[in-house]
């Protein structure tokens, strides 16, 4: 009966089944641990202030977060150094403590054994200052100062006037970003591509007096707007700098800080738990749209994100046609031989080739070789500084397509095998070309499978960091690929990348710590961007699979 059982196949299949299942539950887990570690920072915690008590009796004050905790042998401590444990259990517990205050502490972050802390209270009115540059600030609002003068205000119209002078400040910001990065960086733009024109004419040979002379007008004409612009900027840099706030820190220190350097405040400990949902949201926002500071341990990941996305659609447009007209050649005209066979081969080995490899290749082929020789024909008035003879944006997608165009070649040709040969057949008896029957029959009967090679393509390319740092992402990029100023679609420019920034925060931060939540965060951010990449291709290819089954029948 069990040899008959084990020879039906059954066993096979529950076992197959069973693989599949754990699997699935194995990926679904660690996607959801990811996402709790990640989105759990940006729910408010709250906020302590702890008595604290050192192994030679001097008393301090210590205000901040706990943000971790561990249980840790005696002996380990006592082998660390510590002493003062000889009367205390065999093991105890400490608290990581993030106490932010930067500039006035080495880290924001600091290990504190149970025994030091003497006493331990929910900070009443603590506020939690989010800045541009130290990180957060924990204190007590004290009062407001309008240039030297002190406001005479109460504590309820002391709050009432911060949130109002710290949206002015930020208005102002706002606005000195918008003429930054818009009308000035136009201007620069302009003046740049003025010389670059000058010493194109001059390599020619063609630079005369008169066109000096108006080369020298029109940089006149943008230095002047410029410095109106330009006293404009500092105008709205000198408003927002115009108020500051006194905080009391925790050693009791009054310490004034400018309107300017604050981002946002909260008060945890003073918060519902509506409050606190309407901050989670908030900050996960902030997390998306914001760009990065703080050596990408704070502030947002937008540029990555865009970035990512971008570089993923030039590389699908690139691949795809490729792909496809590969696949075309090889199953519909290329000879049964021994040299398409070797091909076929070649194909598949290379989907087995490092990514690194395909990397080094884009550097050498790519830049070096297929840039540095535009640069040369079309750009030879800014050489020496490279254009596209530098890693960029175009050079990763082309590299990115290469390494992911055997997936689309063997997912297009499984395809163009499954279209029965009839249909072919028939298109020709009705006088159709071949070219023809490709066009209207067999390609819009194998787009499911051009679409699922696509699928696959986009989340090996969207994941992959290695051949990146070789051809164009950066750590930090001061510009989008995209901007308002001509030809708007900078193809040579360096870009970030969710994957290559998951490696530099976590392996590269000079502040471990911090940077430990935002790693998380990052790559379930990541995780989700090629989800919703993939399910935008795999609801095209159903609705196409839906649109030709009536053919395959």
């Amino acid at each position: 009966m069990m040899g008959k059982w084990f020879k039906s196949g059954t066993p096979w299949i529950w076992m197959t089944g069973g693989a599949v299942s754990v699997s699935l539950i194995a990926v679904i887990g660690l996607f959801l641990l990811i996402g709790w570690r990640g989105l759990s920072f940006f729910w408010p915690a709250p906020v302590y202030e702890f008595a604290i008590q050192n192994e030679q009796g001097e008393q301090s004050s210590l205000i901040g977060e706990v943000y971790d905790s561990e249980h840790i042998l005696k002996q380990q401590l006592i082998d660390g150094g510590i002493t003062g444990l000889e009367d205390e259990a065999d093991s105890l517990d400490r608290f990581l403590l993030k106490i932010g205050n930067r500039e006035f502490v080495d880290l924001d972050f600091i290990w504190v054994l149970e025994t030091y802390i003497k006493d331990r209270n929910i900070a009443d009115n603590i506020v939690v200052f989010e800045r541009e540059k130290d990180g957060n600030f924990y204190g007590y609002l004290d009062s407001l100062k309008e240039g030297d003068k002190t406001l005479n205000l109460d504590k309820e119209a002391l709050f009432e006037e911060f949130h109002k002078r710290l949206d002015r400040a930020l208005d102002l910001r706002d606005k000195e970003h918008d003429l930054a990065t818009g009308p000035i960086g136009r201007i620069n733009n302009d003046l740049d591509r003025i010389r670059l024109k000058q010493r194109g004419l001059e390599l020619d040979g063609e630079l005369t007096d008169q066109k000096i002379a108006e080369f020298d007008a029109q940089r006149k004409a943008l230095r002047d707007e410029y410095l109106g612009l330009e006293n404009e900027l500092f105008g709205y840099r000198d408003q927002a700098k115009r108020d500051s706030l006194v905080v009391k820190d925790m050693s009791g220190k009054l310490v004034t800080m400018s309107m300017a350097d604050i981002l946002d405040f909260y008060q945890p400990n003073n918060m519902n738990l509506l409050q606190k949902v309407g901050h989670w949201f908030h900050q996960l926002y902030k997390f998306i749209s914001d760009d990065p500071r703080e050596a990408n341990t704070e502030g947002g990941v937008f540029p990555a994100i865009f970035g990512t996305v971008f570089m993923v659609m030039l590389m699908a447009v690139i691949v795809t046609p490729f792909g496809v007209i590969a696949a075309i050649y090889l199953h519909e005209y290329a000879g049964k031989n021994s040299i398409t066979k070797f091909i076929r081969i070649a194909v598949i080995n290379l989907s087995g080739v490092p990514s690194i490899v395909y990397g080094v290749f884009g550097l050498g082929f790519f830049v070096y070789i297929v840039g540095g020789s535009i640069d040369q024909l079309f750009f030879p008035e800014a050489l020496p500084s490279p254009t596209f003879g530098a890693p960029g944006v175009m050079w990763s997608a082309l590299t990115l397509a290469i390494l992911t165009l055997p997936v689309v070649i063997v997912s297009t040709e499984e395809g163009l095998t499954r279209i029965p040969s009839t249909l072919r057949e028939g298109s020709l008896a009705l006088g159709a070309t071949k070219s023809e029957t490709l066009w209207r029959i067999v390609i819009p009967m194998a787009s499911p499978a051009i679409m699922t090679g696509l699928i696959l393509a986009v989340a090996r390319a969207a994941g992959e960091v290695a051949p990146l740092m070789l051809v164009g992402v950066v750590k930090v990029a001061p510009t989008l690929p995209v901007d308002g100023n001509f030809p708007f679609l900078h193809l040579d420019r360096k870009f970030m990348h969710l994957g290559f920034h998951i490696y530099d925060v976590g392996f590269q931060s000079p502040n471990v710590e911090a940077a430990r939540p935002l790693v998380y965060a990052t790559s379930f951010l990541l995780v989700t961007v090629i989800i919703g990449l993939n399910l935008a291709a795999i609801g095209i290819r159903n609705s196409l699979r839906e649109k030709y089954r009536a053919l395959e029948h």
